[in-house]
């Protein structure tokens, strides 16, 4: 049987809902000139986070395996959101920043597409709705 998981979200007031994600509280709102008290994230730009997260880790684990010294990767994920409702994203753009010594872009961009093709879930199913793209920078230290 296939793995499934499972969050229990509670409304908190106002706006507001907390996410418990095994045990790791998460609280979303609405921003105050949408009516709530900006507690939180809006949910819609988690989506972007679950992005970033999600191919981030896969390039890191794949950089360590190739024995790639980085120093340091900041992961920025922009999204264009539509001018009609529903106001989805109607595309995304993955930019990953890498820090280090003589950086090999070779290996970088072998991780970013084994990440992007292969390993990473989040981006696997955003892609059957809408384009996402990618560009990589790397920071000589």
């Amino acid at each position: 049987m296939s793995e499934k998981h499972s969050i229990k979200t509670e409304w908190i007031g106002g706006m507001a809902f907390e996410a418990d994600v095994n045990g790791h509280k998460i609280i979303m709102d609405a921003t105050v000139e949408s009516g709530g008290q900006d507690l939180g994230s809006s949910p819609k730009k988690l989506q972007l986070v679950a992005l970033s997260g999600c191919t981030g880790m896969d390039v890191v684990s794949i950089l360590q395996k190739m024995r790639v010294n980085i120093e340091k990767v900041n992961v920025e994920v922009q999204g264009d959101v539509a001018d009609e409702h529903p106001k989805h994203y109607t595309n995304m753009h993955v930019i990953y920043e890498f820090t280090g010594k003589n950086l090999p872009m070779d290996k970088l961009e072998k991780a970013v597409k084994m990440s992007e093709e292969t390993y990473c879930g989040v981006e696997a199913l955003y892609r059957k709705a809408i384009s996402v793209t990618s560009e990589i920078k790397i920071i000589e230290s």
